[in-house]
């Protein structure tokens, strides 16, 4: 298999006073390029960890977690740090707009980190807002948007560096359904259409639904890995 994305015998366990709290018991998982993978379990499974790992916002305490190849388990903070900002796509419940910016702002945020001139980050900006079918929303600030199109400005935000991958943490629960329904729609789109890699945290079996493939944590431990298509 092609794995943009490989988990190997990862551990992850957490000091809570004196003790320790094992959250993943040696997950192993390949996630090929172009794959849409949602990740689901019960509370407390270790789900959010995992997308955390993948996405190099956490470290696991063993184990390795290589991405495009690289082995971002052992980058420096530094480094990490600068490779998040351009390779990963950030999705979450809360939408996590800065309200005093309006949407091309907002979404223009990753590329203030990057070498881009001014005139690349327009085009940029306007091309991530015009995918997610809000260009005629640019100047608008956040609370002039209904939920559902700040989850698409979010989307735009996290799409805008043309990131490897994209990460998605229950992103349809905080909308209502006929929201949720066309933010999994443009998950889609950008998976079917623009070929990206989408790892998605949900309790929602419809969303669930959308993804090529279903992994099942319970505990630490992945317990079910099952094509949908």
């Amino acid at each position: 298999m092609n794995s943009l994305v490989e988990v190997r015998d990862v551990h992850k366990i957490y000091k809570r006073d004196s003790f320790d709290v094992p959250v993943l018991n040696g997950v192993a998982l390949g996630v090929p390029k172009g794959d849409f993978l949602a990740l689901m379990g019960p509370s407390g499974s270790g789900k959010t960890t995992l997308l955390n790992l993948i996405a190099g916002i956490d470290r696991p305490t063993r184990g390795k977690v290589v991405v495009d190849g690289k082995e971002i388990s052992a980058f420096s903070e530094t480094k990490l740090a600068s490779w998040r900002a351009t390779h990963v796509g950030f999705i979450f419940q809360m939408y996590n707009l800065i309200p005093v910016l309006n949407a091309f702002e907002n979404v223009e945020l990753p590329l203030l980190l990057t070498k881009l001139s001014k005139r690349e980050r327009k085009e940029h900006v306007e091309t991530a807002l015009r995918v997610v079918g809000l260009a005629d929303r640019m100047s608008h600030f956040p609370r002039q948007l209904s939920g559902g199109q700040e989850q698409r400005v979010s989307i735009a935000r996290a799409i805008v560096t043309d990131p490897t991958i994209i990460v998605a943490d229950e992103p349809t629960g905080d909308l209502d359904a006929k929201s949720a329904h066309e933010i999994l729609d443009l998950l889609g789109l950008l998976h079917s259409r623009h070929g990206k890699a989408i790892v998605m945290v949900t309790h929602d079996p419809a969303a669930a639904r959308c993804a090529d493939r279903l992994v099942h944590l319970e505990k630490g431990d992945l317990v079910a890995d099952e094509s949908q298509r």
